[in-house]
């Protein structure tokens, strides 16, 4: 009797664009095996025989794909015995009976990373080199199967020598989507006038000082010598950036320990195929030793943050940017920012960056393959040894994630603040990429066009649309006006936020947890701003255990924008005055002063709030760190900055709560009196700091205790928990009482997360 045998195996998951395909001819070939493999709308398909040992080897095999791919399921059905020889790539096709992902952009790898140095290489200096391995995916798909002529390199006929190494199975670049080389495109140009190649004239206008806007993967980046504080300072100006850190990139691993401390787990992610920005404390602050002067970003690249956002070279281009051997010294830190002004959506359009890159940038690095969606670059830093997402988008978008429970055809639209979107059906959900604030109308139409993609991309045709409870966010608009006859939810804020951690966390649908929700602002159903709040929470609902007390916020965005208006309004709440010694007293004009006294004594243009992140600002104000932001958040990352390593001596600071009322109330009162008598003290403000921080620290875990009966998991969430300091003493402090903690690590804890939750919250209620 026959060993042979034949069966049909179903691959799901991220396997399509990532040398999946490949991968598998290899392994069937080295097997014996015969059959074929192919993309479809559900994944891979392989059809194979041989040896039964050998079959099983194989599966085996397939669950050990490529690096850039994920494997989430292989599906194995037994077949009738064809008796057929060799194996082959075939054709995409249409039909699959399911989904499968595109894959995020990968950044350049090693093995293209030497061709591109290698003189004896057909590809040396080549800005566009990529294999299978690596090179755009997400930015340049239009539809799937994911293969040529559905992407925008559908554009570039290949060239005798590319078709040989895409036909050849023992290629690198076998059947690699976006194989190119320089004699079939794509073109690099430079519109700075001058002799030499693209590189080299846009090279000498980095090194002269100049402002370069160069297109990547996901849209254009504005560039300068980071060392070199007049071009620093020239970005600033034409940005409109205010004081908010540029990030910077640096050649190598190497160059980034010169100016920033990174750990093992800092260098994986700067190092890794996402090649996120990675904010990492300053070298220099941290009693190193400094590098030469033209390794040192200029002290304008970051003002007053205690962080440096730093990434790594992701494509040919970035390489060669900084240069290569034989080619005259570059910058060797750039500031690489979006290319946009402040509050603008990134520029990706070659049309739309001649005119709004103008007057931003002296010349513009481009090229004429195709962005067909715009995608930022990602933002993570790592706490304890632990990833904790700031900004989820290239490298990251559009991996799914897993539900843990079934969920209807949903499109969820996010907030209004740094907004993502997302779609999910069944037990899988799609995340948009970082799309921004929705206050500007830039934004609401990038936000149709990362909308539109992701539903072609993923096939959903959403049943129901799910919005944020707040009546006025313009994302919850755009739901009601694109709704149609389709139902429309909303779900509360902060209910949002710890529903996406526990599905992130793969919770499942009858758990309950302690939910804390610190952060600056979400709408509360009596009509306050919420925002430090402490909630029993599951996936169909929520109870309000406890939250900061009220206070006004006089002129609301007014406020936010001045935290000496918060810091006064606090002193107000608590009856302690404003005596003229106090800093946020001096910062306020005198008849701003009156006009906030009249309103805070009427009520007049106020709303009264529980914001964690409003009582950080104030206590900066208090302690004299920041009382104006030109970017969010600006008070307390400077104030969790003064707090790093400082001493709390003898004297704490402590929350009463009082528990005579349902919710229980958090009264920061003697909070705020103890800041302002340590003022008058002239206690060091790093000090202040650090004693602020230890007594939210030590009010979660205070009133965890509390709540221990109801659930002992703690879920942390909210733009505040983005606060490492924060975020590590009390994630710390909570494991030393038993409770089992769980933090965003997937999802930014800010509002970048809130639509899976609303897709779970939704699903459940």
């Amino acid at each position: 009797m026959s060993d042979r045998r034949r069966r049909r195996l179903r691959v799901r998951g991220v396997v399509q664009g990532v040398g999946f395909r490949p991968f598998v001819y290899t392994t069937a070939t080295e097997l014996a095996l015969a059959g074929e493999v192919g993309n479809d709308e559900a994944g891979v398909l392989v059809e194979i025989e041989g040896a039964a040992a050998a079959l099983d080897e194989f599966a085996d095999r397939l669950r050990r794909p490529p690096p850039a791919a994920t494997v989430d399921s292989v599906e194995c059905t037994d077949m009738a015995v064809r008796d057929i020889s060799g194996f082959r790539i075939v054709g995409s096709t249409p039909a699959g009976g399911g989904r499968t992902p595109v894959p995020p952009d990968i950044a350049l790898c090693a093995a293209c990373a030497l061709e591109l140095r290698d003189p004896g290489n057909r590809r040396y200096r080549h800005p566009f080199i990529n294999c299978t391995d690596c090179g755009p995916r997400f930015t340049i798909t239009a539809s799937l199967p994911y293969d040529r002529e559905r992407t925008s390199m559908a554009d570039f006929g290949l060239c005798g020598s590319c078709v040989r190494e895409y036909s050849d199975p023992a290629d690198r670049r076998f059947h690699a989507q976006a194989i190119c080389c320089p004699g079939c495109g794509p073109v690099l140009a430079c519109s700075e006038p001058g002799t030499g190649d693209p590189l080299s004239r846009a090279r000498a206008l980095l090194r002269a000082g100049g402002i370069l806007a160069v297109k990547g993967i996901g849209g254009y980046h504005l560039a300068c010598d980071a060392a070199d504080p007049a071009a620093v300072a020239e970005l600033r100006r034409r940005k409109r950036r205010g004081d908010k850190p540029f990030a910077v990139m640096v050649p190598d691993l190497a160059a980034a320990e010169h100016i920033a401390r990174v750990d093992a787990s800092a260098a994986a992610l700067l190092t890794g195929p996402a090649r996120p920005i990675v904010l990492l404390p300053r070298r220099d602050s941290s009693g190193g030793a400094r590098a030469a002067p033209d390794f040192v970003p200029a002290d304008s690249v970051a003002p007053g943050s205690p962080d440096l956002g730093v990434l790594l070279p992701y494509t040919a281009v970035h390489l060669l940017l900084f240069g290569l051997p034989g080619d005259p010294p570059g910058p060797r830190v750039l500031v690489m920012t979006s290319g946009n002004r402040g509050g603008e959506p990134i520029c990706y359009d070659d049309e739309d960056a001649s005119t709004r890159l103008t007057g931003l940038a002296d010349a513009r690095l481009s090229h004429d393959r195709r962005i067909l969606v715009p995608c930022d670059d990602s933002v993570l830093r790592v706490v304890d040894e632990v990833e904790l997402p700031v900004r989820r988008s290239r490298g990251y978008a559009p991996v799914p994630m897993a539900l843990p429970m079934p969920v209807p055809p949903t499109l969820a639209v996010g907030g209004d603040v740094k907004n993502t979107c997302a779609f999910a059906d069944g037990r899988t959900a799609w995340l948009s990429q970082h799309i921004g604030d929705m206050d500007d109308l830039a934004t609401l139409h990038a936000f149709d066009l990362a909308e539109r993609h992701l539903e072609r991309l993923t096939r959903v045709s959403p049943d129901r649309l799910v919005a944020d409870a707040h009546p006025r966010y313009r994302s919850a608009g755009w739901a009601r006006r694109h709704a149609g006859e389709r139902e429309v939810r909303t779900v509360q804020h902060h209910h949002a936020h710890i529903a996406a951690v526990m599905g992130e966390h793969g919770l499942d649908a009858a758990e309950r947890v302690l939910g804390f929700a610190f952060d600056g602002t979400g709408w509360g159903p009596d009509g306050a701003i919420w925002g430090g709040e402490v909630l029993a929470a599951g996936y169909p609902g929520y109870r309000r255990l406890a939250h900061l007390k009220y206070v006004p916020l006089p002129g609301g965005d007014v406020a936010v924008r001045r935290p000496y208006r918060m810091a006064l309004s606090h002193l107000w709440a608590a009856g302690f005055g404003w005596p003229e010694h106090l800093a946020p007293v001096r910062a306020c004009p005198p008849d701003e002063r009156g006009v906030l006294e009249h309103q805070l004594r009427t009520g007049l243009g106020c709303v009264a709030t529980s914001s964690m992140g409003r009582l950080f600002d104030a206590v900066a104000s208090l302690a004299d760190v920041r009382h104006v932001v030109d970017y969010e958040a600006q008070a307390a990352i400077e104030l969790e900055g003064s707090a790093r390593g400082a001493s709390l001596g003898t004297v704490g600071y402590r929350f009463p709560v009082e528990r005579g009322t349902d919710p229980a109330v958090i009264d920061p009162a003697p909070v705020i009196a103890a800041v302002a008598e340590d003022t008058a003290r002239a206690v060091d403000a790093g000090v202040i700091g650090a004693r602020f921080h230890a007594a939210v620290a030590r009010l979660v875990v205070e009133l965890a205790l509390d709540y221990a009966d109801i659930a002992r998991t703690v879920i942390l969430s909210g733009g505040v928990f983005q606060n490492a300091l924060l975020l590590s003493t009390t994630r710390t402090l909570l494991r030393d009482q038993g409770f089992t903690v769980l933090c965003p690590q997937r999802l930014p804890p800010n509002d970048g997360g809130l639509a899976l939750g609303q897709v779970l919250a939704a699903g459940a209620g």
